[in-house]
Parts: C-alpha cells; sequence; structure tokens
C-alpha cells in the first residue's frame, strides 16, 4: 500500500470510523481496479435501485474530472485541430480524459429487450457477457449480497476472467462469497448501508484519479 492510498484511507475512516473494519478490503479493491486500468481494462458496474443510481454515480466520477483536471495530450489536442481547426480548438480545451467505466444499469432499449425476450434475472449477465473482456472487473453492488440479478453477473464474470468486487452490508450474502474482494459495510439497514457505500466508492474515485491524473 502507498503512502498515499493510505493516506486517503486514513481520511476515510477518519470522517466514518465504523469503516475501519472495512479498511483493508476497500485497499484491496482498489488495488485491482488499479491494476485494471493500467491495462486498459474497464469496470462494469450494476445495482438495483439507489445502487443503480449508485452505479451511475461512480461512472460519472471516474468518466470525466472528479477533482483533479484531466486534459487531453498535446498530441491528442493537435489531431483534434488538425481534423477540424475551429471545433477541434474547443474539444480541445474542453474533453477530459476518462477511467473507462460502464453502468450496465443505464442501457434502456437493451436491458428492457432481453428482459422482455429472454430473462429478467439474466439481465446484467448478457449486458457483461457482452461488454466484458478477460482483465476487466466487475463491480457489484447489493446491500443483501443477495441480488440474483448482481449474482447472475457475477457467474459470468468469473467465467470470462472477469475479477469481482462486491460492495455489500453486514451480511455480504452470495456476492461476498463469490467477490475476489468484498466491502461488507457494517449496517444492515438498507438505507444506511448506502449511507456507507457513497464515502467508499468516492474514496476509490479520488484514489483512482490521483493515482492516473495525478502528475497531469
Amino acid at each position: 500500500m502507498t503512502d498515499k492510498v493510505k493516506a486517503h484511507l486514513d481520511a476515510l475512516v477518519q470522517r466514518y470510523p465504523q469503516l475501519e473494519a472495512c479498511r483493508e478490503d476497500i485497499a484491496k479493491a482498489y488495488e485491482l481496479m488499479e491494476g485494471c486500468f493500467e491495462r486498459d481494462g474497464k469496470l462494469l458496474i450494476a445495482g438495483n435501485g439507489g445502487s443503480a443510481a449508485d452505479a451511475e454515480h461512480i461512472a460519472g466520477e471516474l468518466m470525466k474530472r472528479f477533482r483533479i483536471p484531466r486534459p487531453v495530450t498535446h498530441e491528442f489536442a493537435g489531431k483534434l485541430k488538425a481534423v477540424d481547426p475551429l471545433r477541434g480548438a474547443d474539444l480541445a480545451k474542453n474533453l477530459e480524459c476518462g477511467l473507462m467505466a460502464i453502468p450496465l444499469v443505464a442501457h434502456e432499449a437493451l436491458s428492457t429487450a432481453y428482459i422482455n425476450d429472454v430473462d429478467g434475472l439474466g439481465v446484467f449477465a448478457q449486458q457483461l457477457f457482452g461488454f466484458g473482456r478477460p482483465g476487466d472487473i466487475f463491480l457489484g453492488i447489493s446491500t443483501s449480497g443477495n441480488s440474483r440479478n448482481v449474482m447472475s453477473a457475477a457467474v459470468v464474470a468469473r467465467a470470462m476472467g472477469i475479477k469481482v468486487i462486491g460492495l455489500t452490508g453486514a451480511d455480504g450474502g452470495e456476492l461476498a462469497k463469490a467477490a475476489d474482494a468484498a466491502i461488507r459495510v457494517p449496517e444492515t439497514e438498507t438505507y444506511r448501508i448506502q449511507e456507507l457505500h457513497l464515502p467508499v466508492y468516492h474514496c476509490w474515485c479520488m484514489m483512482l484519479e490521483e493515482r492516473f491524473f495525478g502528475n497531469e
């Protein structure tokens, strides 16, 4: 664990002391994501209800600036301007580098077609099978750890050589058992679990951004 990662975890636990019990698992999950992005992989995220909103939230933090500016390279800025001097200049100024993250909850036409035509509980599994590649990461968010559609995606992920991270409540459920890293926040009521999920994934986003864009 680097000093910077430790500092972020220390700050997280200082603000949310109950997460001390999850510190090692939060760090392990971060290291899996860091390795994935170092290999130009992607994060695939799924959950239901409030956890679906969290999936979109995480993708939003990773695909654009969270706290640190992420300008495109000078080389790519030059290519944009060569294609279109006017639009390219604006794009070179405004585009932000991202870490590829796909919320599997966001594809309404695909998901509703699969739910209607094939299997309502297999929708995340189907999306992960289509989008995923070996070396990617699947982040499953389930307060109970037993969401059947999330678990189906976890099974597909493991079969494809995709690491699984589980973000759950205290029990952990099936997801914690299937995951390569499981963060079981120490709460049992759904809304309290979700209240602790947010600082955990914000911490991941800060650490990842600092790792990949901190020297820009």
